[in-house]
């Protein structure tokens, strides 16, 4: 009985060496899942905190669309061959406040203007973009009015043709207001003896849907051309709503000079062509540092088609 009694016990003894064995197994087992989990948690971690100081997680910025600043409108060359293909503005990223200083140098002198980018971005965007290209030099100004309340002298259309010019065009900018119809008058007619005085007849207003543009107005026609502009070198009176791009602050006695010269038929029954070539030699566009070198304040648009005083001397010249 003894010697079974004493084989039991090895077999429990052994059982239990067993169970512990397993046991300190399984412990050493878990110990090294926790370092290796403990480990690949950290990394994880200083990993995630890495990726939050570079801003990974940080919300992304909607983009939105810049609008263009100028829709520029391409115009059919096949349809008009007095077109001259120039390419496109950029259509965003102009200046839209303060002015750019354009000097026109003509053979007899030259003219210096301002061109307004707060009112007329567009219409200063074009001229820079021509006139950094080159455009304008070597070219003839193929128009002059002089007479029947318009002065201007036309210039920008390579063809002569008054129909050419750059191929491209935007909407109308800065355009003054045509004159109103006139309205009844609540003042008593006067009595048939009485004669007109003459400060009356002086103060007369302009006709319905006229509009005045006073002398050294730059002004374009955006519908028409990218290129053609008009510089009128006196007060002037015309039914064409056009958008005025800035004022002439020296050298408007230059133009004057030119009309003077006189004018021909232009070989469409119209006495408008320069009797004598009015090249420019060239035409630079230079955008002011600030909105602060403007020498003075550009007048509106309403201000310039304003009704005003039209003496008979004036007209006369």
């Amino acid at each position: 009985m003894a010697s079974s009694n004493t084989r039991q016990r090895k077999l429990a003894r052994a059982k239990v060496d067993r169970q512990l064995a397993r046991r300190a197994e399984s412990t050493r087992r878990s110990r090294q899942l926790k370092a290796v989990f403990g480990g690949l948690l950290a990394i994880v971690v200083i990993a995630v905190l890495g990726m939050w100081g570079y801003g990974v997680f940080d919300p992304k910025p909607v983009e939105t669309p810049v609008a263009d600043t100028c829709s520029w409108n391409k115009l059919d060359t096949a349809a008009n061959t007095q077109l001259n293909d120039v390419g496109l503005p950029a259509a965003n990223g102009m200046a839209t406040s303060g002015t750019s200083a354009m000097t026109i140098a003509f053979g007899t002198g030259n003219v210096v203007a301002k061109l307004d980018r707060t009112a007329a971005p567009c219409a200063a965007a074009s001229l820079k973009y021509l006139a950094d290209s080159g455009y304008f030099n070597a070219t003839k100004c193929h128009e002059i009015t002089r007479g029947a309340e318009q002065y201007a002298l036309r210039c920008g259309d390579k063809s002569q043709s008054g129909n050419g010019g750059a191929a491209y065009g935007w909407y109308p900018e800065n355009q003054p207001e045509a004159a109103p119809a006139a309205t009844p008058s609540a003042t008593p007619a006067a009595t048939p003896s009485a004669a007109p005085s003459a400060s009356a007849s002086a103060s007369a207003s302009p006709a319905a849907g006229t509009v005045r543009y006073k002398a050294g107005t730059i002004a374009m026609q955006p519908t028409l051309t990218g290129s053609q502009f008009l510089i009128f070198y006196q007060d002037s009176v015309t039914t064409e709503n056009y958008s005025i791009v800035g004022e002439v602050i020296d050298g408007l006695d230059v133009v004057k000079n030119i009309a003077e010269q006189g004018a021909i038929d232009n070989g469409n029954g119209s006495k408008t062509k320069p009797k004598k070539d009015v090249a420019i030699t060239t035409l630079t566009v230079v955008d002011s540092t600030a909105p602060s070198d403007a020498p003075s304040p550009l007048p509106s648009a309403s201000a310039a088609g304003s009704p005003k005083p039209t003496t008979s001397a004036s007209a006369a010249s």
